[in-house]
């Protein structure tokens, strides 16, 4: 049986008590994250006075999907969704998307960085008091993982490639208490796990995070991220209508663990996992550097459940930045305006980055494969917003000049209503198994995992059902620790 280690280390777990009764630290369960209304009153009141992104305990409940949309002092109401209309997206089918900008930090990886770190400290695995916390990433983990050990009172280590967008180092450099820049950038997945070893062997007092083989990242998607996509179906379906699947890019294969969740309840739905066209490594077993900040690549993550893959895509990352350009310069929102797309969803398109406009990309290639209607739901994760690449449009503004309606007008009808189906796989048996294959060569030969896993994973049919199942034992273990704290 393969599962997370919950076993408790009683000293550790003690100095780890004392530290958050010290720092007046709170942790929240899955269970409130899913439903803030769980959450005590007497915290909330606590929120109206605390920005969204402010460095203090409380924020810890703000690690949800149903944040008020506004920078400070908000409550909890719905999940934040959008619904991307025809006009925009080419194509009838509901394209239905979650907004990651109102976590703190302005993307949800504060979430995944959450569920890697919290069942470590409270089983008393990992010492605040005396250890780092190590956050391997290719930009919005290590954010979310320096963030969370600031709220959590340990020191933290954000590791990053060099190549990233100057938003993602400016925040770190106030509260990560080191940064570490790896060779290239999005592409160079492999530089950062090689400084993850480095660090091992430096004999410094550390627990590495490693987003793409942490099952507390699943499994937080899974938990999570799947219930508040399950609620907006729920609000948002007709009689007559059919969720369909969901897209996301494979990334460390959190949020696609969504789908997992959503399998279960629409056994009919697809799992549609994208990567960028310059880099198919899914696709075929490719390689490359590309733009698409935040997705990661070259390898299979350990926590992707390649079984239940149904369909790759892959998205020009020319695709992505042109949007990027078409969807934020003023000329390009008054030319989708023009368009017939309506003034309100044109305001809100900033709320898509970078990988935010890939996955929507994928989602709507999906729809064109399987000729979906009207009455056929997809949905997919705005991971976070412009907000984080502000420079990036700057740079292309000082590269490509100024934006025009004739290249707003060719960018519209080229990366938007031009989607089509090509670089596309609908996964056989045997093309799902070739995937997860390709883990081997990244986890056995180099990271240290076991052959008799990798086997598990593919053919013992409770592997991941397993992980899924401990998620109330975390919740125990969690409340357990708030007890002995002593604040609840």
């Amino acid at each position: 049986m393969y599962t997370i280690d919950l076993s408790i280390h009683p000293e550790r777990r003690k100095r780890a008590i004392q530290r958050a009764r010290e720092r007046n630290i709170i942790i929240p369960t899955f269970a409130q994250m899913k439903n803030p209304a769980l959450i005590p009153d007497k915290y909330k009141q606590e929120l109206a006075t605390i920005g969204l992104w402010d460095v203090h305990p409380r924020n810890l409940f703000r690690i949800t999907w149903h944040n008020q949309p506004q920078a400070s002092g908000g409550g909890f109401g719905g999940v934040n969704y959008l619904e991307l209309p025809e006009s925009l997206t080419g194509v009838p089918a509901r394209i239905i998307v979650l907004v990651g900008k109102w976590f703190p930090t302005g993307a949800h990886k504060v979430g995944a960085a959450f569920g890697c770190l919290v069942p470590r400290l409270v089983t008393g695995q990992f010492d605040p008091t005396s250890q780092k916390a190590v956050w391997p990433s290719t930009g919005n983990f290590c954010r979310g993982g320096a963030y969370d050990s600031a709220l959590l009172a340990c020191d933290s280590i954000a590791i990053l490639p060099e190549g990233m967008s100057k938003e993602r180092f400016d925040w770190l450099a106030d509260i990560a208490g080191e940064t570490i820049k790896t060779p290239g950038s999005e592409s160079n997945v492999k530089e950062i796990f090689d400084k993850c070893w480095e660090l091992r062997a430096s004999g410094q007092d550390l627990m590495i995070f490693n987003q793409f083989e942490e099952f507390g990242n699943y499994l937080w998607h899974y938990e999570v991220t799947g219930h508040a996509m399950e609620e907006v179906l729920q609000q948002v379906m007709g009689p007559h209508d059919q969720f369909r699947g969901m897209a996301s890019a494979t990334g460390s294969a959190g949020t696609i663990a969504s789908g997992d969740y959503l399998k279960q309840i629409f056994p009919d739905s697809k799992i549609v996992a994208s990567e960028a066209l310059q880099c198919p490594t899914l696709l075929e077993n490719g390689y490359g550097a590309h733009r698409i900040e935040g997705i990661g690549d070259k390898h299979v993550p350990w926590v992707h459940n390649s079984k239940n893959t149904d369909m790759i895509v892959a998205i020009d990352d020319n695709a992505v930045v042109n949007i990027s350009r078409l969807f934020n310069e003023k000329v390009g929102r008054e030319y989708l305006v023009k368009q017939g797309v309506p003034q309100d969803i044109v305001s809100q398109l900033d709320l898509l980055g970078f990988s935010g406009i890939s996955n929507v990309l994928s989602a709507i290639k999906a729809a064109k494969y399987y000729e979906m209607g009207e009455n056929d739901v997809m949905l997919t994760v705005l991971t976070d917003s412009m907000e984080l690449y502000q420079s990036r449009l700057t740079e292309m503004h000082e590269e490509f000049g100024e934006y025009t309606e004739t290249v707003a007008a060719a960018d519209y009808a080229r990366w938007l209503q031009g989607v089509s189906t090509d670089n596309l796989l609908e996964l056989r048996y045997t093309d799902r198994r070739r995937v997860h294959q390709l883990k081997y060569f990244t986890w056995v030969e180099q990271q240290g995992r076991t052959y008799a896993e990798i086997q598990a994973q593919w053919k013992q049919r409770d592997y991941w059902t397993d992980f899924q199942a401990q998620i109330p034992d975390m919740d125990a273990l969690i409340e357990e620790f708030n007890a002995d704290v002593g604040l609840a």
